[in-house]
């Protein structure tokens, strides 16, 4: 059993947890997530089964869109609304013009600080868990991108909005660094992640949906198919004689795999990614094209095509 399950994660539980769970539903080897959400947080979170957690980094690093409720005029020192309150200002008299003025300021490269209280380490300890024995360590900013930011609802103090950015960006961040710009302060109050990995919420199941299936049996039909795990990227059909050289990791061209057809995608700096498909429908290989380069490098191969 090798895919992904697109999982709706519950307000109230960690990711790890989910997880947990989605490995004993499935009695996988090895599960994996694409993406820490909060457990305040519910939303999308593509897990990756058995084979597929080799996929995980090109998931992981996929744009991510949510909406969320950035609530004026209460700071507190987790960013969110599961921490102490530290500041209180009145944020009733924050106009829509205003708003959006300053949430605009943000689409575009954006030097973010992480939070004390998240997941990131320091000396191989999570931040939050210093952060909680009072011993907070603020890592260096680093760079993010806002590629769209829009305001849904407007009804001060709390202010509904949808992002769509980088893997990376914390959206109770930006939230506080939004309210310490209108002068009022302000914290993430509600987060929903809307897509992840090319997925959505319409695709996703919840954590009981999974165990309806797995209890009559039919847990694999939750699984997608390792071909359908990165519906970003661009696909190529491979014939015998491609999956020959596959088979025994020889040098690839670009005339070989056939790049020459394939519509220019929005590259990563490193080149840009393909992925090659079976005659059966099975995901051979991820590649990537470097930029102006005529070989192809193999990020991973997921198959020993037979010969012929």
């Amino acid at each position: 059993m090798n895919g992904i399950v697109v999982i709706n994660k519950p307000a109230g539980i960690s990711s790890a947890r989910l997880v947990a769970r989605v490995k004993r539903l499935l009695l996988a080897r090895k599960v994996g997530h694409t993406g820490t959400l909060d457990p305040f947080a519910r939303g999308v979170v593509v897990c990756c089964i058995n084979q597929a957690t080799r996929l995980a980094p090109f998931l992981l690093h996929s744009p991510k869109t949510y909406e969320g409720v950035l609530t004026l005029g209460i700071d507190t020192d987790t960013q969110d609304a599961t921490g102490q309150v530290i500041a209180r200002r009145d944020g009733s008299g924050i106009s829509a013009e205003a708003l959006q003025r300053v949430f605009q300021r943000y689409v575009g490269p954006y030097h973010q600080l992480p939070p004390a209280y998240s997941a990131l380490k320091h000396e191989g300890v999570p931040l939050y868990v210093l952060a909680r024995r009072g011993r907070p360590v603020q890592k260096p900013a680093r760079e993010v991108s806002i590629f769209r930011i829009r305001l849904l609802a407007v009804e001060p103090p709390r202010v509904r909005f949808e992002v769509y950015c980088s893997a990376g960006t914390y959206i109770r961040t930006l939230c506080a660094d939004i309210g310490r710009e209108l002068g009022c302060g302000g914290h993430l109050s509600e987060l929903i992640r809307l897509k992840s990995g090319g997925f959505t919420l319409k695709e996703a199941l919840t954590p009981d949906d999974l165990e309806n299936l797995a209890q009559r049996g039919e847990a694999r039909k939750a699984v997608l198919p390792m071909a359908r795990a990165l519906p970003d990227m661009a696909e190529i059909p491979a014939g015998p004689p491609l999956l020959e050289k596959v088979r025994y990791g020889r040098p690839l061209t670009r005339a070989e795999v056939g790049t020459e057809g394939i519509p220019e995608e929005t590259p990563t700096e490193d080149g840009r990614l393909l992925k090659l498909i079976d005659p059966q429908g099975e995901l051979v290989a991820v590649l990537r094209q470097p930029p102006g380069a005529d070989a192809l490098e193999y990020c991973c191969v997921f198959a020993r095509p037979e010969r012929g």
